[in-house]
């Protein structure tokens, strides 16, 4: 049964909006299937979809505000079952707005069993001058689940001439398999602070994307293919912790980090899923 939940009011409280998704998939023979669709506010998924046949679903989730702003808390959760094969992505590019103050607030946590694959490949965020954010990301793997995520901020809108000299967004992740932590980082970038241009910070680069593969497949191997690649404008790095395979981008633009993500995605799909990349179709409308 796929149960669906639906939102009793789209108007946002005085606080902002609070939305919060639940989805759960689950493996019935040779089909992953959306067996749970629960949400509260505006935050969704309209329906499963299948371009790769039964075995992989999609779902892009959607956030028809299109984008967070001070006071706003969303909160997804993302549940895989034993087997199961989902991939999750965007419509779009997200933004932070400017805030007064405010903080706004996107939980996502993602829990896959033993044997299932998650690929949370969300579309770019745009932190408006002013923003005042906090992104949490948790995931928790059984047993040999894969897990394929990324994330990519554009601090300011480049494509205006706007630079982010003021706000703040915090990040926290953290990835664990059977209960061990494989990852932990915590950040906070300031608009207009020392580690937009440090060297070891962004080094004066507006674009920041980080793509990470947990599976007990990763191995030095895997490590060379990836580090053959190379972003055609901007600096890429990859390196490999305990069943952890990390990327790093800086840039001057999401593009050029975008097509190098799709070209890891290209080499580590294979491996730790057994299919080939295939690009959701959200991505090019």
């Amino acid at each position: 049964m796929n149960a669906v939940v639906e939102c009793p009011s789209l108007t946002p409280s005085v606080r902002g909006w609070q939305a919060e998704l639940h989805l759960g998939f689950r493996r019935r023979g040779d089909r992953s299937v959306l067996a749970e669709r629960r949400h509260v506010g505006p935050l969704v998924v309209q329906r499963a979809l299948y371009p790769e046949g039964d075995e992989v679903c999609h779902a892009i989730v959607v956030h028809p505000p299109a984008g967070i702003v001070g006071g706003d808390t969303l909160a997804l959760n993302v549940d895989v079952g034993a087997g199961a094969h989902a991939l999750l992505t965007t419509p779009g590019a997200g933004k932070w707005y400017r805030s007064e103050g405010r903080v706004g607030r996107l939980s996502q946590r993602i829990a896959v069993a033993e044997g299932g694959v998650c690929e949370w490949l969300p579309q770019e965020s745009i932190v408006y001058e002013g923003a005042v954010g906090e992104l949490l990301t948790e995931v928790a793997l059984a047993g040999d689940a894969s897990f394929i995520g990324s994330e990519m901020s554009c601090f300011g809108r480049t494509g205006s001439g706007e630079k982010f000299s003021r706000g703040q967004l915090a990040l926290a992740t953290r990835i664990r398999r059977d209960g061990k932590s494989l990852w932990l980082e915590r950040g906070r970038v300031e608009g207009g602070g020392g580690l937009m241009e440090s060297p070891v910070g962004l080094g004066g680069h507006p674009v920041a994307g980080t793509l990470l593969a947990a599976s007990p497949r990763v191995d030095g191997e895997l490590l060379a293919a990836c580090r053959e690649i190379v972003p055609a404008v901007g600096e890429g790095a990859v390196t490999l912790l305990p069943g952890l395979l990390v990327a790093r981008y800086l840039g001057p633009g999401c593009e050029p980090g975008r097509i190098w993500f799709n070209r890891l995605w290209a080499v580590l799909r294979p491996a730790l899923a057994g299919r080939p990349m295939a690009i959701p179709r959200i991505w090019n409308t």
